[in-house]
């Protein structure tokens, strides 16, 4: 059966390959092990992983963000581990790249379709409080993106999380948002961290998935 929500212990979909990017898990630039560590993604959880990773960036090709939105979610998210257009690939170029890859695992394995997938999450509410989260931590943030001596730094980070979460998709806008956090280390409160962790039940899912033990928390901030 396709695992809901819930029962995923780890972030996932996207946002969880998005992790998988961060060093050391792939060389910068190495096109190859990218390729394959998608192709491993996909074949998780019984290749039910690669259903929901479909789903995502599906709803991102579908969307009208622009292609610089696009790379420049997936370079937030991955903290600049993996650059696509040094690959000559533009970002929607890499996201149909991961939809064929999930595609051909999906038909190896004979699994259940994307139809199978709860229906996304369509709830205004929902949508504000996850542009409220991302707007009250955005300056941090957007620091962090631009000091940040483990990665290539990267300017003007939050405005593609709002489009995504406002335009896209709230669910899967929260999860970038909570792995570009966890990417560049950036400070919130314990308070912060039980609101993150009050919203992803509102999302159903599981803990694991909002604080993987990767957001950093300083309880003095409160």
């Amino acid at each position: 059966m396709m695992p809901t929500r819930q029962e995923f212990d780890e972030d996932f979909g996207l946002s969880g390959l998005a992790g998988k990017f961060q060093y050391p898990h792939v060389l910068l630039d190495d096109a190859a092990a990218a390729t394959a560590l998608v192709t491993a993604m996909a074949e998780e959880w019984d290749g039910s992983y690669g259903i929901w990773l479909l789903e995502d960036v599906r709803r991102l090709l579908a969307s009208p963000l622009s292609d610089d939105l696009i790379v420049r979610l997936w370079l937030a998210a991955t903290a600049t581990h993996f650059d696509p257009t040094r690959h000559g690939m533009s970002g929607r170029d890499w996201m149909e790249r991961i939809a064929a890859l999930c595609v051909d695992r999906i038909r190896q394995g004979d699994r259940t379709t994307a139809s199978d997938l709860p229906e996304p999450v369509i709830d205004e509410g929902l949508t504000r409080s996850v542009l409220e989260q991302v707007r009250g931590v955005g300056p941090m943030l957007s620091e962090a993106a631009v000091t940040t001596s483990h990665a290539v730094p990267l300017p003007d980070i939050v405005a593609p999380l709002e489009k995504v979460i406002a335009e896209v998709d709230a669910d899967l806008g929260f999860r970038l948002f909570l792995r570009v956090m966890k990417a560049y280390f950036v400070r919130i409160s314990a308070v912060r961290q039980a609101s993150l962790l009050a919203l992803g039940e509102r999302f159903g899912y599981n803990r694991d998935v909002i604080d993987e033990g990767c957001l950093n928390v300083w309880p003095e901030l409160d």
